[in-house]
């Protein structure tokens, strides 16, 4: 026998596009109009460019005296193992190093009082750099992340997680933190005297 057609299941009808000739001239949808495109306007893009001094297997803008970006924490947990930040710094690199703290850490160890004094006091030391923040509020991450992106000369030291993970995804920024009671670098080319286990 003839074999039933079972329907579709929530089947609709074709609706007639709003463009199409057969609707009357008033009802029709209006063409996109292009806007021009302002030359003077900053170009917006997805991809950021690679730095020339990421051109070689290294960083080449890293070299003695290392500057070194240090993050709040970085200076408590070297209290609790009885580091010497400048010294410590120097024989893990052997080479000179300047520590580089910028207004948003020191801004984030004056609001952790009484407690982190010590810490204060070692980040107030005139061997440190002070870096100048132009930005608003005093979120030391965000602060370091940007720098590091802009600019590439830097190492950072720090103990925490969420920040390691986050500068990991900057290509050509190597990575100080404690292990051991010393200090150790990851990402750093071999040439560099970064210690091996």
């Amino acid at each position: 026998g003839k074999q039933k057609k079972a329907r579709k299941y929530a089947v609709m009808k074709r609706m007639i596009s709003l463009r199409d000739q057969r609707i009357n001239e008033k009802e029709r949808a209006k063409a996109p109009v292009k806007k021009k495109e302002d030359p003077s306007a900053i170009k917006e893009r997805e991809v950021p460019q690679h730095p020339s001094c990421l051109f070689f297997q290294y960083n080449t803008q890293l070299g003695p005296p290392y500057h070194i970006l240090v993050d709040t924490n970085f200076i408590n947990f070297s209290i609790k193992a009885k580091l010497d930040l400048v010294q410590s710094m120097m024989d893990c690199l052997y080479a000179k190093c300047i520590p580089c703290i910028t207004d948003c850490v020191m801004g984030e160890i004056e609001k952790l009082g009484q407690k982190y004094r010590v810490a204060l006091r070692i980040a107030k030391d005139p061997r440190f750099e002070r870096l100048p923040c132009a930005h608003k509020g005093t979120y030391a991450d965000d602060c370091l992340v940007q720098r590091v992106t802009q600019h590439k000369c830097y190492i950072v030291a720090t103990v925490d997680k969420e920040l390691k993970r986050r500068i990991r995804k900057i290509p050509g920024v190597p990575i100080m933190y404690i292990s051991r009671h010393r200090y150790n670098i990851e990402r750093m080319p071999d040439d560099y005297g970064a210690p091996r286990f």
